[in-house]
């Protein structure tokens, strides 16, 4: 082991991150420049950016720190890191719709350390587009001089008691993507807070909460308690980070304008395969290599990487239009999903019912079984 990273874990994230964001660069340099891709050629972009990106990363921390685990949205979830004191927890490319757009800036690297009992303790967001690392070791935050809070909320995920909640406080909305590039907007004293509760993952917050609780920020789930990470089932679906003073308000804000309960992870993961069948965008939908998806007892599905092209280039997912009375039922590993189905044949609408059952012993959607019947008139 180089004995250039044998004490210091924080320089190490910063190094580690700095390298991805140089390959992400060049990368995108080469295939992007300043034109616009088609829809399908920037997230092709957008996934070898991932790939690259996560190998360079696992081959660096192989090398330097050959004994840690490690938990990346680009690989399969091991679960001999629970048993594990140290475990990185890494995002390749955080923002990887941003990564695709020319002009675009909003898109981060992320690589954290979580050690048993002591949490994260070392952590460091690149944002390759800005040329800057932020590392936790020494990181400050900056006071923000406005009249009015500025509130960070993601561009496609928005909550749903944002607006209110802005109105609340007297403060303005501003959408922006990759939570990395929100969370440091906040620590650079360019936003007052950032929040988030449309579903995220721990390497999606990971990072940026370590830099930012380092650099003395509040960071907590938007219910007050604290951001938990190396769980067993890595799902951590919201976000607060905000500057100490405007806690309390934000907090009781949103106690006051929510309700309804969080999905589960499994529901959620089951909710985002749903929706890819209108969006026809799986890059979030996360399924076991070697998952499979049968429909009324027929194969229509061999691997994850099939159902995922399918998904979003498959020609039998274009008609679909809209999904309704969609409800949730788990049990155990397993959820179960309800819903109506709307297509569109020529000028006409036509409607199907649906169960679809997902197998989710992990962190991955396993199988898929699907059962299509005629609407109930």
């Amino acid at each position: 082991m180089s004995t250039e990273y044998e004490l210091d874990d924080a320089q190490l994230a910063a190094d580690l991150a700095a390298r991805a964001g140089d390959l992400l660069l060049e990368l995108r340099a080469r295939e992007l420049g300043e034109t616009s891709l088609s829809k399908e050629a920037a997230r092709d972009l957008s996934r070898r950016g991932d790939t690259d990106a996560n190998g360079l990363l696992l081959r660096m921390l192989a090398e330097h720190r050959p004994g840690d685990a490690v938990l990346s949205e680009e690989s399969a979830d091991d679960t001999a890191r629970l048993a594990a004191p140290r475990v990185w927890i890494i995002d390749p490319l955080d923002g990887s719709r941003e990564f695709g757009l020319p002009g675009r800036v909003d898109w981060a690297v992320h690589v954290a350390l979580w050690e048993r009992d002591r949490g994260i303790t070392a952590a460091a967001v690149a944002q390759p587009a800005l040329g800057r690392v932020y590392r936790s070791d020494t990181c400050s935050a900056a006071a923000g001089e406005r009249p009015r809070p500025r509130i960070l909320v993601s561009d496609s995920r928005p909550p749903e008691f944002a607006a209110p909640l802005a109105d609340r406080i007297g403060g303005d909305l501003e959408p922006m993507g990759s939570a990395g590039a929100k969370a440091m907007a906040v620590l650079r004293g360019e936003a007052d807070a950032y929040v988030h509760a449309g579903g995220q993952w721990e390497w999606d917050s990971a990072a940026p909460v370590g830099v930012a609780l380092a650099a003395g920020l509040h960071c907590s789930r938007i219910d007050g308690t604290p951001l938990l990470y190396n769980e067993p089932h890595p799902y951590l679906p919201d976000l607060l980070i905000c500057r100490p003073d405007l806690a309390s308000a934000l907090l009781s804000g949103i106690a006051d304008l929510t309700g309804a309960a969080a999905d589960s992870p499994r529901v959620a993961m089951a909710r985002e395969y749903l929706g890819s069948l209108l969006s026809h965008d799986a890059s979030k939908v996360r399924l076991a290599a070697d998952c499979f998806r049968v429909e009324n007892g027929r194969r229509t599905g061999e691997s994850g990487s099939e159902i995922v092209r399918e998904l979003e280039t498959g020609a039998q997912y274009l008609p679909l239009t809209a999904i309704r009375d969609l409800t949730f039922t788990e049990f155990g590993t397993d959820v179960v999903a309800r819903f109506q189905l709307d297509m569109s044949v020529g000028d006409e609408t036509h409607t199907v019912s649906l169960t679809e059952h997902f197998a989710i012993p992990g962190a991955e959607i396993a199988a898929i079984t699907a059962i299509i019947e005629p609407a109930a008139r």
